[in-house]
């Protein structure tokens, strides 16, 4: 890798486990509007993951008393469903498909979001199940499995430090059950490692700068600029492919 390659990764990956040790979230949907500049989408989908799992068990450690275990049950049989076929999208699907696929998955996300579409209610298991099954299938596929636990969650009634422990305890589960299934199909490569290595120090400097400034900064502007961010991301990759 070229250093304005590297640099340009790390100052990407630095980013988005920022915003994952601050929001609890996001780690996949700010890395995926901009590493496939650097790398391969599948390379790039990969390594997110990677970075997930121990993050999201980290910022677990922090919440375990908020952590409320039936919350979660629907939705992770449903990532279990759904994340056999997201796996063999990412290893079937062409390079340029799946850059469009997930520019066109930002932009919809941005646009729910700018448009306050999010519900109010969801009651009913059948909600949890399939936005479990969902979260399987796209984080399998494109590595972006937060959205639809998200919109779910804020419809649960929970409270902000239940949601965010809830949150932390699905992306363990669901994570590593996807980075078994990179595995088995044989995207978790010897170059990927190598670059979780080479990227480590960044990433986990993103991470613990989010989490040390959580609560200081206001959530609403910084929201603000995340979404215009991933909606310019979105929109180049879904036109470039």
């Amino acid at each position: 890798m070229a250093v304005t390659d590297w640099a340009l990764g790390a100052l990407i990956i630095a980013a988005a486990s920022f915003v994952l040790g601050l929001a609890g979230f996001g780690v996949g949907l700010v890395g995926l509007a901009f590493l496939p500049y650097v790398m391969s989408p599948a390379t790039a989908i990969v390594l997110l993951t990677l970075y997930t799992v121990p993050f999201a068990l980290g910022l677990f450690v922090q919440l375990r008393d908020d952590f409320r275990p039936i919350h979660i049950r629907d939705l992770l049989i449903g990532t279990a469903l759904g994340t056999p076929l997201g796996v063999w999208g990412l290893a079937s699907l062409p390079t340029s498909l799946i850059n469009r696929l997930i520019g066109g998955f930002l932009v919809l996300i941005v646009v729910l979001e700018w448009r306050g579409l999010f519900p109010e209610r969801l009651p009913g298991r059948w909600w949890g199940l399939g936005a479990g099954v969902l979260a399987g299938v796209i984080g399998g596929a494109v590595g972006t499995p937060g959205p639809p636990v998200i919109l779910y969650s804020t419809t649960q009634g929970w409270s902000p430090r239940t949601m965010k422990a809830n949150l932390q305890a699905f992306f363990v589960v669901n994570q590593g059950v996807i980075l078994a299934g990179y595995w088995w199909a044989g995207l978790l490569t010897s170059q990927v490692l190598s670059l979780a290595v080479t990227f480590a120090i960044p990433a986990v400097a993103g991470v613990l700068t989010g989490i040390a400034l959580f609560g200081r900064i206001d959530a609403a502007f910084f929201r603000q600029i995340v979404f215009a961010l991933l909606f310019v991301g979105g929109l180049i990759l879904l036109v470039r492919g």
